[in-house]
């Protein structure tokens, strides 16, 4: 199932903190080194290259003598203000040594969320790749809140190749792939390639489709790209040689396959972009509606409204299991959507241009 890249499509390259970061405390430089190489061999590969990077907290650590990651907010804020900057530091002279030139970009939940800023970060990226500049992406995270938090760089590398029609998700980490236990046990098989709803993945994850955090966040990130079209590698960042075999399609990694088409951008912006407001349980009736006739949610198939929200918030859809079935913008406030549950009339809850099934 592995695909070549097409020809001039973007790349997105993510790697973690557990790939950068050295034994005796901050940041790896040659491990810095590494990913900048891949980076700047992908765009002499014509494949224009966006970095996702994690890595500020580990890189202002030594410079403030902290021995271990702070624990509270302030502390991860103050070390993420003073690594940034340094993380960038090393970045840019790397790539320039190369010829190229880097592009820092921070970004929240609340910049994405809103529809006019998404629209000006993917116009920004995609511009900055048209000149070959390489656009460094993280999180902000010197002034995101917890409710801001878009959850880890996985999940911020996922939206990233929304942005930018990505040819390839590429997550470098520190295990070989995706595993069927831990690696560590013997019983643990890496995954070579598997389709982005293979239940193989629920079982890894342990927290459904937008779970979060290590093995959860990359299932997480992997699907969440599928719904681009774009697959994605996970892959070990010390593999040798490691570009030429993902160009050759080698079978290196865990490869994710994606589905076959992509939600329509606007959509991927409702589904992704937008954190949700609130929760809505359906009955069965609607569930079948949505999912199987591409229905617009009614008042009718409402069973209960969970939240505050105003109309035009993003809302989750559950079935009265507490799945998710789908995520759109609801027509009503949370008041009148619960005044108005079960009962027939005209009226939409989500109409189903604003709607995204995600079963």
């Amino acid at each position: 199932m592995r695909k070549p890249i097409p020809e001039g499509a973007p790349v997105v390259v993510k790697v973690g903190s557990s790939s950068l970061a050295a034994a005796a405390g901050g940041i790896d430089a040659g491990a810095v080194d590494a990913v900048v190489q891949l980076v700047s061999d992908c765009f002499s590969a014509g494949h224009p290259t966006v970095l996702v990077t994690s890595g500020a907290v580990a890189a202002g650590m030594p410079a403030l003598r902290l021995a271990r990651r702070p624990a509270d907010l302030a502390g991860l804020q103050v070390a993420a203000a003073v690594g940034q900057g340094k993380l960038m530091e090393r970045y840019s002279a790397g790539l320039s040594e190369r010829g190229r030139v880097a592009g820092q970009v921070l970004l929240t939940r609340d910049v994405l969320g809103n529809r006019d800023q998404y629209l000006n970060a993917r116009a920004a990226l995609e511009r900055m790749l048209g000149l070959g500049i390489v656009p460094v992406v993280n999180e902000n995270d010197t002034v995101a809140v917890e409710e801001l938090r878009l959850g880890d760089n996985d999940r911020l590398a996922a939206m990233v190749s929304h942005l930018v029609s990505a040819g390839l998700l590429l997550i470098l980490t520190d295990t070989e792939g995706l595993f069927t236990s831990d690696p560590r046990l013997a019983s643990g098989r890496l995954l070579e390639t598997v389709t982005f709803d293979d239940p193989v993945l629920d079982q890894l994850s342990g927290a459904g489709p937008l779970g979060s955090g290590g093995v959860a966040g990359k299932v997480a990130a992997a699907r969440m790209a599928a719904w681009s079209a774009v697959p994605t590698l996970i892959v070990s960042a010390k593999a040798p040689d490691l570009l030429p075999r993902v160009l050759a399609g080698e079978d290196i990694g865990t490869w994710v396959d994606p589905r076959p088409q992509k939600l329509a951008a606007r959509k991927l912006w409702i589904a992704f972009g937008l954190a949700s407001a609130g929760t809505v349980v359906v009955d069965g009736g609607a569930v079948a509606a949505l999912v199987e006739r591409a229905r617009s949610l009614l008042p009718v198939g409402v069973m209960e409204v969970r939240g505050s929200f105003p109309e035009g918030a993003a809302v989750d859809i559950v079935s009265p299991d507490s799945a998710l079935v789908a995520k759109g913008l609801v027509a009503l406030d949370s008041a009148s959507l619960q005044s108005l549950a079960g009962q027939r009339g005209n009226r939409e809850a989500v109409h189903r241009d604003d709607l995204v099934v995600l079963v």
